[in-house]
Order: structure tokens, then sequence, then C-alpha cells
């Protein structure tokens, strides 16, 4: 590993002190460390992993308003995030984009009876399906809480010949279909990174670094690790934001106190290469209630389809992983709404697992536990000085701004600061300027075509990088550069870009979170070598370094994700 690569970790080890610590680098973590930076704050960040690698990469990827939390009674964050869902799709639409959902509905009044039991009580009881009456009255509601600010059309229903005439493959004994809309955002990991970037753009005092761990506390700190060195320092900071997610109690832990916060659940997902169903979701996202009662998804991600997503206690010292059981559960519902579509094994080209942030929640079902977040507070002395530690608890994608807000707040309150600016209505790295329409993004790749970058390169750069693309290509053109032959999609001199701006560690970074090559099962043989050998002059890797990365992608795909490579050892020289 490079000095340059680990600049930012250089910076902590120079300057071991901040007014902020924030440990966790997820979307929460991240958006805070924006919002604090953007008030001038001395701010650090470390993340023990990759950005974005915990619960937010493993994201059912909606951003949504949460018409199930209705159910549970919690209006304010329906309202929150409705609100916030209206707002991404204007500050961040590179990444976050209408949805058109669908529900197909196959009685008119069950549930109307079961539902008052199940909002007083929190507990599924007997399963009864929700019928068409119980449906309309939630969207309705959904509905009122987005009049203000909304962009998105209101709920429609249709009856059983427009449902299949749109729908051929659904259920023939479909009686209704309702449709509303949310939003989707299909690369969580790069609108982390553009979050961050912006957070480090607005203020070079932040520091952030990633693959480093809070392990401990020194007599007056916090005692950090840097995962790719094995190196160790101490670190101090006024106010210690833990923001580590399902993990937040084991921080406090490490950090000197213990705390019973968290009681996560197991959510997966699949992905599939199966142009039938693809052709079958006509374009919409399918959003239903099973037979458990557990509410799931089936929807198109461009020439993928997205599967998901269970609600599972789960201990948080094994990784999460997609279970046979899981797949199983997967096949079966695809076949309880398209039950001539056949699904197999071989139709998966990914999956992935993740923790929800979720509080304690003892017996209430997994399904009714709060997805709203607080923030818990303690003082104490560490070598005579006084320390606040902040604990999130629970959060969720679509509410990360609102929710990095109140947290920046409290911090702030914390430091004796008062709030500069406000993030409501700023837009989001590459989604400043961003084309408004088809037409619009046409032209503007008309635009930005020039020699060595033809309409589908500069495609590829836009929906990976917003209107960054046009910084990213002026890079690209600063020295020599050549399109890998294993994909189209990623080029040796764009790898060196990822590298000395977004803090590549692994091949796993590029594969996963710097790019959606993995998840849709673009991984080959020849991209793992051609990938290794680009990144190693890059990172000081020599020849045995670059095999262990590559058996180390391999068991990353393979044990956390079930994407399976042929060994690749003999290629590396």
């Amino acid at each position: 590993m490079t000095t340059s690569t680990r600049a930012m970790v250089q910076k902590l080890r120079d300057n071991p002190r901040a007014s902020v610590l924030i440990i966790g680098g997820g979307i929460n973590g991240v958006g805070t460390f924006r919002d604090l930076a953007l008030q001038g704050i001395d701010v650090a960040l470390v993340e023990r992993g990759d950005y974005c690698q915990g619960a937010s990469g493993a994201s059912s990827h909606m951003i949504h308003g949460g018409i199930r939390y209705l159910e549970n009674g919690e209006f304010r964050l329906v309202r929150e995030s409705v609100i916030e869902r209206n707002a991404l799709m204007k500050i961040a639409p590179h990444y976050v984009k209408p949805l058109q959902t669908t529900i197909p509905i196959y009685t008119t009044f069950s549930g109307i009876l079961s539902a008052p039991m199940r909002f007083l009580t929190h507990k599924q009881g007997k399963q009864v399906e929700r019928g068409a009456v119980l449906i309309k009255a939630g969207l309705t509601m959904y509905d009122f809480f987005s009049r203000d600010g909304g962009n998105v059309p209101r709920h429609s229903f249709v009856g059983r010949k427009k449902a299949l005439a749109a729908m051929p493959e659904l259920r023939k004994d479909i009686k209704y279909a309702a449709t509303y809309f949310d939003a989707s955002v299909h690369n969580p990991e790069r609108l982390t990174l553009d979050v961050l970037r912006d957070g480090q753009l607005a203020n070079p005092a932040a520091r952030a670094a990633n693959y480093v761990s809070a392990i401990g506390r020194t007599e007056d700190g916090v005692l950090l690790r840097d995962e790719l060195t094995g190196e160790t320092f101490g670190f101090q900071a006024d106010v210690v934001v833990n923001a580590t997610g399902a993990w937040t109690d084991g921080t406090n832990a490490v950090l000197g106190t213990e705390t019973l916060f968290m009681g996560g659940t197991k959510g997966s997902h699949i992905v599939l290469d199966h142009p039938e169903l693809l052709k079958a979701c006509n374009g919409t996202e399918i959003f239903f209630e099973h037979v458990d009662g557990r509410i799931v998804l089936i929807y198109p991600m461009g020439d993928r389809v997205l599967v998901g997503t269970t609600d599972i206690d789960v201990d948080i010292n094994e990784q999460a992983v997609c279970t046979d059981e899981e797949i199983d559960y997967f096949f079966e519902l695809i076949g309880h709404v398209f039950p001539d579509i056949k699904v197999s094994q071989d139709h998966i080209v990914y999956s992935f697992s993740g923790v929800r942030p979720l509080p304690r929640h003892d017996d209430t079902q997994p399904g009714f536990v709060s997805r709203d977040y607080r923030i818990e507070k303690r003082e104490e002395q560490l070598g005579g000085r006084s320390v606040t530690t902040l604990s999130l608890v629970g959060g969720k994608w679509t509410t990360f701004r609102a929710l990095s807000e109140h947290l920046a707040d409290d911090t702030l309150a914390a430091l004796g600061a008062t709030r500069k600016t406000s993030t409501a209505g700023v837009a989001i790295g590459g989604g400043k300027d961003f084309p408004t329409d088809d037409a619009a993004e046409q032209e503007w790749i008309r635009k930005t075509v020039r020699p060595g970058f033809d309409e589908a390169r500069v495609r590829v750069l836009l929906t990976r990088y917003g209107t960054r693309a046009k910084d990213v290509i002026q890079y690209l053109t600063e020295g020599p550069d050549r399109i890998f032959i294993s994909t189209k999609e990623v080029s040796t001199r764009e790898c060196a870009y990822m590298v000395e701006h977004e803090q590549v560690g692994h091949l796993t970074d590029v594969l996963i979170r710097r790019t959606s090559l993995a998840f849709r099962g673009l991984v080959s043989e020849k991209l793992l070598a051609e990938l290794a050998e680009t990144l190693a002059p890059l990172l000081g890797w020599d020849a045995a370094k670059s095999a262990a990365e590559i058996e180390l992608a391999e068991k990353v795909l393979a044990e956390a994700h079930r994407v399976h490579v042929r060994s690749t050892k003999s290629l590396v020289q």
C-alpha cells in the first residue's frame, strides 16, 4: 500500500485530534460527516471496512416513504420519509429515480378486522391477506402525506382486465392492481461516495478514512487501527459519534461502555438475469404482502431483476449471507405473483444480505419493529477531558439527510457551536445540473463526446458519476488510458481515478462499490486478472499481494454473494 493511497490515514496520524470523530462510514455516518464539514467543523470519520459496505450497501435499493409504517402508527416517520424521498429525486437525480410500484390484490374486504389488532399489538397473529378496501385506505393516507412538495402522481386502481392487459403473466385470479410511486436508488454505494466527496470538498480540513477501525480506548481518546497495515494509533475528539449501525453496542463496548440498544434483523436479496421475468414486470416494481405477512418486492433494475427481502433475527457476530432457505422463499414468492414463470438457481447472478440497524425489540415481531431513529447521549471523562458520545440507534436510507442534520445538530450543541447552513435542497455531487429528461440526457452526452470517448462510454460514466463525469473525463484525458479487454465499462486510468479520489483498498471495492459489475453478474476470470494488474502499481502490490487480492475477491464473492469465479492464480505472474 503506497503512502499516497493512504493519505487520509496519514493525516489522521499526523494530527490525531479533531472536534468530532465519527465511527462508521455507512450513509448516516457519511451524511453527518458532510453536514458537519459544511458547518466548518473539524471532523474526522473512520470506517472499519469500505464505505457503504454494511447495511447501507445491502438495502433494497428503494427510497420510499414507507407505506407499511402507517400500520405501525409511525406517522412522523412516514411524513419525514415522503419529504426526503421527494427531495432526493431533486438533489440526487443521477442516482434516485421515480419508481412506479404495483400492488396485485386478490380480495376486496379481507384484513379489515385484523388490521386494527395488528396496529394495537404489533403482532401478526393469524395471517389474513389485505384486500382492496384496506389497501385503498392506506394509499389514500399515503397520498395525504405526499401532498406538500410532491413530485410523484397519486395512486390509481384498476380492475382485473386492465391489470392483466398491462402484465399478462400475473395470477389470473387477480381482482385489482393498485399503482403508486416511490423512488429507487440504483447505486447506493456511489451515492454514499458522492456525499462523502461533498464533505471533503466543502472543508479541506475534514478527514475520512476507510479500513480504519476503533478497537479500544486510550487514556484520553480512542485507539484506532489501520486494517490494511495493522498499525495502531490514538485519536482524541471532544465528541464521538457512533454510527456503526447494528454494531453500535459492540462499538460502545470496545470504547468502554456496555449498551443494549440494538436488535437488528437480516434482510437478503437476489439478483436475477431472467429476461422473461423482466418483461413480465413491465417496468414496474411489484410490491405485495406474501402469505406470511412479510412485504416483499420484485423489480427491474436495468437488465436485471432484484427480488427481496427477508426479515430474520440474526446473530451479528456471524456474516450475513443469503441462505438456500431464503432463496427457496424468493422463488416461492415469484411463483405467488407470476405462477407460470420458472426460476432456478441458474438465474441468480448475485445475492447480498445485510443487518438492519433496528432497535432492540424483544418479542415484537421483526416486521413491526420501528424503522425510526433516536440518538443516545452520554458524557464521560477521558484523561481529564469531557467527552460526549452520541450513539445512533436505527435509521433508514430514505431519511439519511434529515437524520444527519439531526445528529449534526446534537453534535453542534455538544460543542457549543451553531449551524451555519442547511443541507436541505443542496444538490449532491453529480446531481448538480443533471439532465432533467431523456432528451436532455442524450444532449448532455452528445456535447460531452470527444475523441476517445464515444456515446456508449460517456453514458456509462454519466450513469456512474452523474455530471461529475466531466471531471472524470478530463482526468482520463491527462494520461495514458486503455479500456479493459474483459469489460468496456472500465479503463486503466479510471481505476487510477478511483484510487486517487475514492480510497480503493481492495479489488472488491471496485467490483462491488465503485462499479455495479458484481451486482450484474459480470465478474469474470479475465476481469479479476486485468483489474489486479491495473491496481498493483497504483497500490504498491507485488505479485504475491496481487494473487492474494484475487483470492480474497473470489472468497468474498463466493461466501458473501454466492458468485463463483474460477481460480485465476495462474494468470498472475
